[in-house]
């Protein structure tokens, strides 16, 4: 008999509400356990104690940036190999440039649709 593997663990964190509920339905729905943070702060603290399969970081948040948040998780070794996605509206060269400089495994795009952030979740895990 097979068993299943348990379902990965995301780490969304952006300051919109709606915006991380929305993430963890999208997600949940693609089997994956989601995890919530509101600002960078909350999101450091979480990776203190615990690893996620992957980061979903939003770039506009107050007190701290999705760049700053990743800037520091790639700082610890622990979580060097944690694929990041940069989360934004703005499309453009800058953002990409800044989430490579980051160190950041890619960069998504607002309005997100749920079978291409799985699948570029799927791509980011294999």
């Amino acid at each position: 008999m097979r068993s299943t593997p348990p379902p990965r663990t995301i780490l969304v964190v952006d300051d919109h509400d709606a915006h991380r509920r929305l993430l963890e339905m999208v997600l949940g729905a693609h089997n994956y356990r989601v995890i919530s943070a509101s600002d960078g702060h909350e999101a450091l603290t979480y990776l203190q104690f615990d690893t996620p399969d992957a980061i979903i970081l939003d770039v506009h948040m107050p007190h701290m940036s999705g760049f700053d948040v990743a800037r520091r998780v790639r700082r610890v070794t622990r979580l060097r190999a944690v694929p990041i996605l940069i989360m934004t509206s703005a499309a453009g060269q800058e953002t990409r440039e800044r989430a490579d400089e980051v160190g950041a495994s890619g960069v998504i795009h607002k309005p997100i649709a749920g079978v291409d952030l799985d699948q570029r979740l799927r791509t980011l895990l294999a």
